[in-house]
């Protein structure tokens, strides 16, 4: 692993000791959720929270937007033909959009360029973002690129105070939710896999399941007919609720589109997963210590795409469609975007350029790449029906 520099390694420090007081606080022990939550989100430290270099080549990770702008072209694409008005008319496209989670910015700009290539730019375009260093590379990275909509921006520290009629988007923003770790012991006893401190060190170590969660737990595995062996682990996601109840809270009329790495809940708790699906983003490496330079690392669960499905029925939202990322892109049009991109831009006079598109188009795509691991799921409110790019190809039969 590469050895961070003195600043990083100061702030991982002010990280770690934040930490072990909420452990000294709460009696030596905290639930992997809360541990997460503080890494990725404790104000002005968490991950999330502080200024550290996320994406791309300098960062720990590169999401879709970055590897190819055919990614926020084909969802651009998807907001079009819903009926957004209460009279059931289409729109040209969205009158609000709402993303969370802005990364770079790269998708939101991709997404106003196509819109407004499409002649269907929205009123307005807000974002909610965490951090203030990522909201200054947002606001450059947007004003550089499309300029004459950059004052439709507008960057939230919440949700909405009002709902919007429009589009809720969240890219790889759900894999991000803290989580409980659990564990599997002989004769069907639940353990949960909480942090404590060893030697200044922050380590497992197993508590008994409250008897709500240990119930909830092996019901989980009865109706799905699976039998765990000993030593089985995996998570469970207490904030999927919150979270979707606060996008439900946030729409009037709409669509909500998420797209995460993720699984149906039967692959999800498959016996033959039997390490559960955490893991750690630091430096383009994916390892599994989420001990490892708190502060300084990405620490990310799969999604369990049935209990977001639940979850938004519940929230009183229609679950539209779920299919896989390849899918959603080939129905959104993406090798027409791709021909577009070749036609009109710098590649279709630079070899290497056209190498670079298609190498991105490739992993976005790809099996063995992003293109089955990912998934999209749309919601909505009052809308008669789901974007097709999702809907076409639907596999809400698996969740």
């Amino acid at each position: 692993m590469p050895v961070p520099d003195a600043d990083a390694l100061a702030h991982s420090a002010r990280v770690s000791q934040h930490i072990r007081l909420r452990i000294a606080e709460a009696g030596g022990w905290i639930d992997f959720s809360d541990y997460m939550d503080l890494a990725l989100y404790a104000p002005g430290l968490g991950y999330y929270s502080a200024g550290a270099q996320k994406f791309g080549e300098s960062g720990d990770f590169v999401t879709a937007p970055e590897i190819s702008p055919l990614f926020a072209s084909c969802v651009a694409r998807a907001f079009l033909g819903l009926a957004f008005d209460a009279d059931g008319d289409k729109l040209s496209g969205p009158p609000t959009i709402f993303e969370l989670g802005a990364g770079t910015g790269a998708m939101a700009a991709g997404i106003l360029q196509t819109l407004q290539r499409m002649d269907a730019v929205p009123e307005r375009y807000l974002i909610l973002e965490v951090s203030a260093d990522l909201r200054e590379r947002q606001r450059r990275l947007i004003t550089a690129r499309v300029p004459d909509l950059a004052g439709r921006i507008e960057w939230l520290d919440a949700l909405p105070a009002a709902p919007i009629t429009g589009v809720i988007v969240a890219n790889e923003v759900l894999d991000a939710l803290p989580v409980t770790r659990f564990v599997v012991e002989e004769a069907n006893r639940v353990r949960i896999l909480g942090v404590e401190v060893a030697e200044s060190e922050f380590g497992w170590r197993r508590q008994a399941a409250a008897p709500g969660m240990q119930d909830q737990i092996l019901e989980l595995a009865g109706t799905l007919g699976v039998n765990w062996p000993a030593g089985y682990t995996s998570e469970l996601c207490p904030a999927t609720h919150g979270f979707i109840d606060g996008l439900s809270r946030s729409l009037e009329r709409g669509l909500i589109l998420l797209m995460d790495y993720g699984l149906p809940m039967q692959d999800f708790y498959s016996p033959e997963r039997s390490s559960g699906t955490l893991a750690c983003h630091y430096r383009h490496r994916m390892h599994a210590d989420p001990f490892f330079y708190p502060g300084l690392q990405d620490i990310t669960a799969w999604v369990d795409f049935s209990r977001v499905a639940n979850t938004a029925d519940e929230a009183g939202l229609d679950v539209l469609g779920f299919t896989t990322q390849a899918q959603f892109l080939l129905a959104a049009g993406v090798e027409q975007e791709y021909a577009r991109l070749m036609e009109e831009s710098e590649s279709a006079r630079d070899p290497r350029q056209q190498l670079q598109v298609a190498a991105g188009l490739k992993m976005l795509m790809m099996p063995g790449q992003m293109g089955e691991s990912f998934k999209v799921m749309a919601l909505g409110r009052h809308l008669s029906r789901g974007p097709g790019s999702v809907c076409e190809n639907d596999l809400l039969h698996l969740l």
